[in-house]
């Protein structure tokens, strides 16, 4: 068997105990071929928490990278992928390849930090993918503590979650951004995700650019971890705010601006795209309009 060797790519901001949860579980992986190495690239986005500090302590082989606040979570993620074909990190159990620059990866593996590998997480993507074939990417769902898949592939327009199977993968459309395998083959066929996804739907995106381009995409069976921590702000979906404040928060870059969004729908889901342009706006507006009158 070849060696393999892990570009892992990481973001994080202000989430210092998750990071390093995040770390400490991918740096205990287990059932990985002979050889396997891995090279972390993590981009920290202005933490004022300590996070770069608390990694390059307690992991100093993971090359960490601090940026500016105002770099969305996609442009994070884009700088990570450069930093991994440009060299950087080495020894150790989450440091580069042995003998050589990181450039020599044979997979990326985005992997969120707020989600805990399980202990055979890698092993079994890497198995799912050497049973499909390279020009496959698989994704491994991830589930919350009640047991429930929050992250995993997606399926059709509407973009439906994919439950994963117990033994065998399930394909799918296309995928949530927090634990993704994509060996090289396919990523010099379909690159980084777009940068005109600024925070969110860049995996969408990819995902969508994958198939579009051949690419098969399957869900690996099982989950691959547990997402830690509380659910996310509800946003536009905030109980008792008017509409002009649902739209503000719906159209903001933490949700769907207008531009980056038009061009999804432009791209993938012709001819449906004016319609699906303007839905969930609609639906914000409805929402805060109900709720208001409810209240």
């Amino acid at each position: 068997m070849h060696s393999v060797h892990l570009a892992v790519l990481m973001t994080s901001h202000d989430r210092r105990a998750r990071t390093l949860s995040a770390l400490r579980a991918l740096e205990e992986q287990r059932g990985l071929p002979a050889g396997t190495t891995f090279g972390v690239h993590l981009v920290d986005t202005g933490s004022t928490d300590g996070t770069p500090e608390a990694v390059r302590l307690r992991h100093p082989a993971v090359e960490v990278m601090s940026v500016g606040a105002d770099v969305p979570h996609n442009q994070a993620l884009r700088i990570a992928s450069r930093n991994s074909r440009s060299g950087g990190g080495g020894g150790g159990p989450l440091g580069g390849a042995p003998g050589g620059p990181t450039h020599s990866w044979t997979h990326q593996l985005w992997l969120d930090d707020r989600v805990e590998l399980f202990p055979d997480a890698v092993a079994n993507l890497l198995r799912t993918a050497a049973a499909a074939g390279t020009g496959t990417v698989v994704v491994g769902a991830v589930r919350n503590a009640y047991g429930d898949t929050v992250y995993s592939g997606r399926r059709g327009r509407s973009l439906v979650l994919v439950e994963p199977g117990e033994h065998r993968p399930e394909p799918c459309d296309t995928y949530d951004g927090r634990v993704v395998l994509v060996p090289r083959a396919v990523y010099d066929l379909v690159g980084d995700p777009d940068k005109v996804f600024r925070h969110r739907m860049g995996d969408y995106d990819h995902g969508c650019r994958a198939r579009r381009a051949g690419v098969t995409v399957f869900v690996a069976p099982g989950h691959a971890g547990e997402c830690v921590g509380g659910p996310d702000a509800p946003g536009s979906r905030e109980p008792g705010i008017g509409v002009r404040e649902a739209l503000r928060r719906v159209t903001s870059v933490q949700e769907l601006p207008l531009h980056p969004w038009w061009v999804y729908c432009l791209r993938h889901t012709w001819p449906w795209a004016p319609y699906l342009m303007l839905s969930p706006y609609a639906r914000t507006a409805a929402r805060a309009t109900l709720g208001r009158l409810r209240g």
